[in-house]
């Protein structure tokens, strides 16, 4: 190749080479790496070749489809698994409610390897079984409120982990009543739509080892209730569900690579929109352990929907609680679209947490989980907490405090905020280009 190297991300296409060589490409991308490409950067907490190798994949692959290629053979790039990941990663596209006539051709893809060179098939594997994971977090995030509503959002977790070998229990309104979970009612009272509470269960080694649980908030359409959002907020809300999509998504993954751990996914599912049975500001409802919580705004839902998720998970007596959620538009503003906020009480939690994130690409950051912030959401003299605190700042990190008051006995907790890192622009993570569009806080 003559000229200048590509740089990375910078694919250049080659057309009809050596046309009597068997097997023969009618076209060959060649993207960059850059001269960055060192492994983990303590300083940027990212392994730096790993996502060099998924971007220039990625965008390599995307060329090559949209030149209505029906198979593509990538090049492990020194890393088999980034390299699966970023492809298809790159090449997926939502299309489910387009006209079957009017959807793009998405090609398959193969790992390519010289007759002298070991392929890792298995690093090939793994990354594909990763990517088909995000890429049902992206479908369900996708979908239109209407088509995914809380029973609808089941019966597609049905039809996705039963498959997989996770036991998926859909538990209902009732259900939710006779467990006291009177916070997550409050939230879908105003909907026609029911609310719903999903058990999600894997087991990849001894049932009387103690699981990791992991919560997700699963409000499907928030429009903020009585405390209604702006109109250029409204059509984003349906991205409030990422939570539960990850939870679901992670229970796929962790299935389709048969890791050796128990694993109990708890989600709960509702809407929360502007009825005559909204809840209102002022309100105060009763969790399953017995705390009052005051209603102050009744747009801060998801710390309710969580709060009595938390207290039911303490019937298994996890390893940890791991809960994702987007309780707080602010934290946008705190780390705009670069990463996720964490908060947790363990080190080593943390330290692993950081660890898969440097590794994966999906950064995260720790915040911290102060008394000062508990203080906060216990200000109130009518009852035990405030699903919204004082009138201050630190939002973010309120709501972690009022979550921290419903994990009593867990040994190990942390919670997830992907408010900002949801919405991230195509511009800025370009194997991913179809994403949630940009979110106005």
């Amino acid at each position: 190749m003559s000229g200048p190297m590509p740089k990375r991300g910078e694919a250049r296409l080659f057309f009809a080479i050596e046309p009597e060589r068997i097997p023969y490409y009618s076209v060959a991308a060649v993207d960059g790496l850059g001269k960055e490409c060192l492994g983990c950067n303590p300083y940027e907490v990212l392994d730096e070749q790993k996502e060099a190798i998924r971007r220039s994949v990625s965008a390599a692959c995307r060329i090559l489809a949209e030149l209505d290629t029906d198979r593509i053979e990538v090049e492990n790039c020194g890393h088999a698994e980034s390299a699966a990941e970023g492809a298809a990663l790159g090449i997926w596209l939502y299309q489910e409610l387009r006209n079957p006539q009017n959807r793009i051709p998405v090609p398959s893809l193969d790992l390519y390897a010289r007759k002298d060179e070991v392929c890792d098939l298995e690093g090939w594997r793994i990354g594909l079984q990763k990517a088909a994971a995000q890429n049902l977090t992206r479908q369900l995030q996708e979908m239109p409120s209407n088509l995914l509503t809380p029973t609808a959002f089941a019966q597609n977790v049905v039809e996705v982990l039963c498959k997989s070998g996770v036991n998926v229990e859909v538990k209902v309104e009732g259900w939710a009543e006779s467990q006291s979970m009177h916070a997550f009612l409050a939230v879908g009272k105003a909907s026609c739509e029911p609310p719903i509470f999903l058990e999600l269960s894997y087991y990849g080694t001894c049932a009387e080892e103690r699981p990791i649980v992991l919560v997700g908030q699963g409000v499907t359409y928030d429009a903020g209730g009585l405390c209604l959002k702006e109109k250029h907020e409204l059509f984003h809300m349906r991205g409030d569900m990422t939570g539960a999509a990850v939870v679901v998504a992670c229970c796929r993954a962790v299935a389709g690579l048969r890791l050796p751990v128990n694993i109990r996914g708890l989600i709960p599912l509702c809407e929360n929109v502007v009825g005559c049975n909204s809840v209102r500001t002022g309100d105060m409802v009763k969790s399953m352990n017995g705390k009052t919580i005051e209603i102050q705004c009744t747009d801060h839902e998801d710390v309710l929907v969580l709060a009595d998720a938390l207290l039911y998970a303490q019937n298994f007596c996890p390893k940890c609680i791991i809960d994702v959620g987007t309780c707080s538009g602010y934290m946008r503003q705190a780390l705009d679209e670069s990463a996720a906020g964490v908060f947790t009480n363990s080190e080593i939690l943390w330290q692993q947490i950081k660890h898969a994130s440097m590794h994966t690409g999906d950064r995260v950051w720790r915040f911290p989980l102060w008394k000062y912030y508990s203080k906060a959401v216990r200000a109130g003299g009518r009852s035990d907490v405030q699903n919204y605190g004082i009138d201050r700042g630190g939002r973010p990190c309120n709501a972690a405090a009022f979550l921290r008051e419903f994990v009593p006995c867990a040994p190990v907790d942390a919670y997830c905020e992907y408010c900002g890192a949801l919405c991230l622009g195509a511009e800025l993570m370009d194997f991913l280009p179809q994403r949630m569009p940009q979110m106005l806080w």
